[in-house]
């Protein structure tokens, strides 16, 4: 992990420089399952992106924790999703936090 709660910097989604929350790409409440233990490394399941709030909460409304594990654990995958590219267009126009 590498920013704390409410650290400022660029979104790695929208690149807003705004405040930042960290977002784990394999999302913490399936760490515990054993095909993700079995499959991730314990560094790998602490991976993450700093993402500002609105990108953040976005993700999660758009998807649940086992569509963001096993479909969108890299942040390329993110960035290549129609709707998170919808969402980020849309998170672009707001004012910044």
């Amino acid at each position: 992990m590498t920013t704390g709660a409410d650290d400022h910097g660029d979104c790695a989604l929208c690149r807003r420089s705004t405040r930042l929350t960290f977002h784990h790409l394999i999302p913490r409440k399936v760490h515990r399952r054993s095909f993700f233990r079995r499959k991730y490394s314990r560094d790998e399941l602490q991976s993450g992106v700093d993402l500002c709030r609105l990108c953040h909460r976005g993700l999660h409304t758009l998807y649940d924790e086992m569509e963001l594990a096993k479909r969108l654990s890299t942040l390329a995958a993110l960035q290549q999703d129609p709707a998170v590219q919808k969402h980020v267009t849309w998170v672009r126009k707001q004012k910044r936090g």
